[in-house]
């Protein structure tokens, strides 16, 4: 088990700030890079679903790797793999891209499978407010991907050196993770998870979990890979749309320090699930019905909303009664979830295609978040999976 200490804490924050960089520079730019390669809606589509897919297969194997090779060198691993992955999807055409970025977001599905268990088994006491610190900075790093990634490609000379860039950041996150996590000999001891071990598949509850997480993860995919086409398409610049991406993103930081931290204190968390789906509903409705009038409105909604992710994986530690569980259950809700919501962001371009009209995707989204208001208030009922 790695020790509590602040040197791990400042570990986790850094890794956590490279989780979803991968996914909101590519989006801010998508459209200057399909045009640049001249690749088809249908690539487009699929590199925004290319995440979800890659999260899903590799949030499977995460526990196995996990007791395969202990937590911390895992993790290591992961970080290694998502530097590379950024470098490697801008050396070529479409087909580079696509992969690097599969490659990318192999590494990042590890860590977010075992981040959150290195929480649990870590900060036993302070789970909320650890888990909103993780959350917070893989919110503000976004932010700074989805805003910095247009003027860095202006002041570069282009799209791939900009996009380049964000291997640095996670280069210097595999640093400090090596440092601060060097005594750890696994983050979930084989004998712990071995010991004990149910099978999730027939847990009904581990199931709505799943559901849960498809459903937030759908929300947000579609948001992250497709929010600066929608507004660029509602006569938004680049640039802005590219800012405005990065508010959404960061308006979660503030939220996401106080919400899963207040939310772990309840003993019933369905009231909270219920009402972090409100605000992103009202977002969505206003790009619906009149993206460029206060786009800064719907932004702001929009990014409220995010703040569910930190709280599903709070409740995943509050609803588990071991670490081997809290593992198992990440593993298959994010698994089987990521592969369930790549359909998301994949359908909603093609829709975009056929019908030129963003009208019908984001009525989608909304059933997607009624069904997470449902999930969530039943996730929320005080009991043990």
């Amino acid at each position: 088990m790695l020790a509590g200490t602040t040197l791990l804490a400042v570990a986790v924050t850094l890794a956590a700030a490279n989780l979803r960089i991968s996914v909101t520079s590519l989006s801010s730019v998508l459209g200057d890079v399909q045009r640049g390669l001249t690749a088809t809606s249908a690539w487009a589509s699929a590199v925004t679903a290319a995440p979800s897919i890659c999260f899903g297969l590799a949030a499977l194997v995460s526990p196995w790797l996990a007791r395969r090779l202990g937590g911390g060198p895992a993790i290591a691993g992961a970080l290694a793999l998502l530097a590379a992955g950024l470098v490697v999807r801008v050396l070529a055409g479409p087909a580079l891209l696509l992969g690097g970025t599969l490659v990318a977001c192999a590494g990042i599905a590890v860590c977010n499978v075992l981040v959150p268990v290195v929480v649990k088994e870590s900060f036993p006491t302070k789970v909320g407010l650890v888990t909103g610190i993780y959350s917070s900075s893989m919110a503000a790093g976004s932010a700074v991907a989805a805003a910095v990634t247009p003027p860095l490609a202006t002041a570069s000379g282009g799209w791939r050196p900009a996009l380049a860039a964000w291997a640095i950041p996670a280069a210097l996150a595999l640093a400090v993770w090596l440092i601060g996590a060097r005594r750890a000999t696994d983050v979930v001891a084989g004998d712990q998870v071995h010991g004990g071990r149910r099978n999730l598949l027939r847990v009904p509850m581990a199931w709505v979990f799943t559901l849960l997480f498809a459903a937030q993860s759908i929300y947000a995919y579609v948001i992250m890979g497709w929010l600066p086409e929608i507004l660029r398409d509602a006569g938004i610049d680049r640039d802005a749309a590219g800012v405005l991406l990065g508010i959404t993103m960061v308006v979660a930081v503030p939220l996401n320090l106080v919400v899963p931290h207040f939310a772990a204190r309840l003993r019933s968390q369905s009231w909270v699930m219920i009402g972090l789906t409100v605000m992103p509903v009202v977002g969505v409705l206003g790009l619906m019905l009149a993206p460029a009038t206060v786009p800064l409105a719907w932004a702001l909604l929009l990014g409220a909303g995010m703040t569910i992710f930190p709280v599903v994986l709070t409740m995943m530690a509050l609803r588990t009664r071991t670490s081997a569980e809290t593992t198992q259950l990440s593993g298959m809700s994010q698994g089987f979830g990521y592969l369930i919501a790549a359909g998301g962001p994949f359908l909603a371009g093609l829709v975009h295609g056929w019908l030129g009209s963003w009208t019908v995707p984001l009525i989608l989204v909304l059933g997607v978040l009624a069904a997470q208001a449902t999930l969530g208030a039943v996730i929320g009922r005080p009991r043990h999976i």
